[in-house]
């Protein structure tokens, strides 16, 4: 089967939401001044906010909180955790946040070589992404990397998130491609994979942890490299 379609995602797949999270936050962990709030550490602090963020955005796929709840509460309960109560604080927290973390362009390792070689194979590649529009509109741009993709495609655009089918419905649609000749890759099992799976649309789990799993999958890797494996020039 030849595919002519590659949708990736964006966040932990193409560009690296840690390290760029890691170095805005670090950056305003100093700027406010949170230590002097009774944080015990910028490394638990951190380490604390992936965890509730992960979780915030597994609730917010699933429909179960709004962008709002979600921006809200990541900062104020990651602040509780610590049993610190400041919710000014957080949401100054929150906005700067927002607002600064999308200039960052820390990419995964790969990236930019893997796309610009799938690109000079003849391939057509389009973004689908959970991100909000706002932030993820600047993160391509100040990528570098905006110019290889036909479609960049946000959730909230939408108004529903991947798995839903309506996303990946809406993508097919934008990019003018048919399923069977379309991929799909994403570090997410079920928002990218099998969300694209219950569409007819193969999948890449991009799985860089090797996290133990029991879906079924089209292709599975750990570094995004192994694509040019998969993927021959047309």
């Amino acid at each position: 089967m030849k595919y002519k379609h590659l949708f990736f995602d964006w966040d932990h797949t193409l560009w690296d939401f840690e390290k760029n999270s890691e170095m805005s936050l670090r950056a305003l962990y100093e700027n406010l001044e949170l230590r002097s709030l009774g944080m015990p550490s910028f490394e638990l602090f951190f380490k604390q906010y992936i965890i509730i963020n992960d979780l915030k955005w597994d609730l917010y796929r699933q429909g179960k909180i709004t962008k709002q709840g979600l921006r809200e509460s990541r900062f104020q309960e990651t602040f509780a955790h610590f049993s610190i109560e400041a919710n000014d604080v957080a949401w100054t927290l929150e906005t700067r946040y927002i607002d600064e973390t999308p200039y960052q362009n820390h990419l995964i390792d790969g990236a930019r070589n893997v796309l610009e070689m799938l690109k000079a194979r003849g391939y057509k590649m389009h973004i689908i992404t959970n991100g909000f529009h706002e932030s993820q509109n600047i993160k391509f741009a100040e990528s570098g990397l905006e110019p290889l993709f036909d479609v960049l495609l946000c959730s909230d655009q939408v108004g529903v998130n991947k798995p839903d089918a309506k996303i990946f419905r809406r993508a097919l649609q934008l990019a003018g491609a048919d399923r069977k000749e379309s991929l799909m890759i994403g570090d997410n099992l079920i928002a990218d994979c099998v969300g694209a799976r219950e569409q007819g649309i193969d999948q890449v789990f991009f799985n860089p942890k090797g996290t133990k799993h029991l879906e079924k999958v089209t292709y599975e890797i750990e570094r995004l490299e192994e694509l040019l494996e998969i993927l021959k020039p047309l």
